[in-house]
């Protein structure tokens, strides 16, 4: 957030205030947990910690040929009160939406964000803490392969380049971003390069710059830093034979909008952007050539007047739909994909059955969204309507301890 001064890593504990004291079934934490069912070497799930299975699945869930359990990791807080102990690991059912908790990784300090390497071997996440890192997990046995430090404050997103040979990390504490070598047996190298924002000027109410996300564009040609603080979205070339950063253009939001997230159309030509602090989104358009993103006009999150701080979008699959996680309103925004991407139209919002949707994720296939409640500790999982987008609740949400992330594979 970092509005007025504030840390993220106070403003954190004070969301996870809510969490404290309340006693969630959660899984077991333990370091040898079985390896889900597509990971080398992998056992059968546990069975414990499930959620209600819910209504019956729809024409478009029962249509599918059920695949077995599917691998859900967790990520969590845990230097706040009620925190967790680690990366969360679960299966669900791709039909039912069901969550079945397996265990924890534990070793990895403030796990807040996800991503998994291309092959499916190794899981990173970040330490999310003033002295921040990046940390390594061989999801074969769970071994954590190491951790390596951002060269900043609070990382709170990663990602891993399309070669597999690089991962990307945003410190929001200092405003920086990050460059990793990832080596054969995913491993973490030393940093190759740290690029602060030191221009343009923090915008109305940031003290400073806040780096919130650091992807690569769907060609691979570029990659792009969102930053809250300068409201500014800045794209660079990256050398991938040397790991280093060369600036080539940069997109400016409304002032204080606080973009938060992009999140790219499957076109390629079009991505969409979530402006956290004046409680909107914006469609932007993409040049492969230039890397140059131009943001559109703002728009409306279905949360009405108020701060909503809106935190992040996803698109399925086909293209079609677009959701919104709205965590002061408590709710996710649908809205139709329209013009092959140029144009987003607001269809209505619904109850995110959670307390604060930090993240959400879609499954692979696109069938079942996942919500991260920050502080109702819980991950709610929706069916989605693959022709007419809505979104079904499928049960009761799966406890979570201060669960802020939640990667289906």
């Amino acid at each position: 957030m970092g509005s007025g001064g504030l840390s993220r890593r106070r403003f954190v504990g004070t969301l996870a205030g809510s969490a404290a004291g309340v006693t969630l079934p959660a899984a077991t934490a333990c370091d040898d947990a079985p390896a889900p069912a597509d990971t080398p070497d992998a056992a059968d799930a546990a069975t414990s910690g499930t959620n209600s299975p819910g209504a019956r699945p729809s024409a478009q869930t029962e249509s599918r040929e059920p695949s077995g359990p599917r691998p859900l990791y967790l990520g969590t807080y845990t230097s706040v009160e009620g925190g967790g102990r680690g990366i969360g690991l679960a299966t669900y059912d791709p039909v039912t939406g069901r969550v079945t908790g397996t265990g924890t990784i534990t070793g990895v300090g403030d796990p807040s964000y996800l991503a998994l390497h291309p092959n499916r071997r190794t899981l990173y996440a970040v330490d999310e803490r003033e002295d921040g890192a990046v940390t390594a997990v061989r999801l074969a046995d769970r071994e954590i392969l190491g951790s390596r430090s951002t060269g900043g404050a609070a990382p709170c997103h990663l990602s891993v380049h399309p070669s597999g040979r690089w991962l990307l990390s945003a410190n929001y504490g200092t405003g920086s971003v990050a460059v990793h070598p990832i080596d054969a047996s995913g491993a973490l190298g030393e940093r190759t390069d740290l690029v602060t924002h030191s221009s343009p000027a923090p915008g109305p109410g940031q003290e400073g710059p806040h780096a919130h996300q650091f992807i690569t564009s769907p060609d691979g040609r570029h990659v792009l830093a969102v930053d809250l603080g300068t409201d500014t979205v800045y794209t660079y070339r990256l050398d991938q034979k040397a790991g280093t950063l060369t600036e080539v253009a940069r997109a400016r939001t409304e002032p204080g909008a606080g973009p938060r997230h992009l999140t790219f159309h499957p076109g390629g030509r079009y991505a969409y952007l979530a402006n956290e602090v004046d409680n909107t989104v914006a469609v932007c358009a993409y040049d492969a050539d230039s890397g140059r993103l131009t943001v559109g006009d703002e728009q409306e999150t279905g949360t009405g007047s108020g701060t909503s701080y809106p935190a992040q979008l996803v698109v399925t699959p086909n293209g079609r739909y677009a959701y919104l996680a709205n965590r002061g309103h408590n709710s996710l925004a649908r809205y139709a994909v329209e013009s092959d991407g140029a144009r987003l139209r607001l269809l209505g919002t619904v109850p995110v059955s959670g307390d604060f949707p930090r993240q959400i994720a879609l499954s692979p296939d696109g069938a079942l969204l996942f919500a991260a409640n920050q502080r109702s500790s819980t991950v709610s999982v929706f069916h989605v309507d693959e022709d007419s987008g809505e979104l079904r609740l499928a049960g009761e949400p799966f406890a979570s301890s201060v669960a802020v992330c939640a990667l289906p594979l």
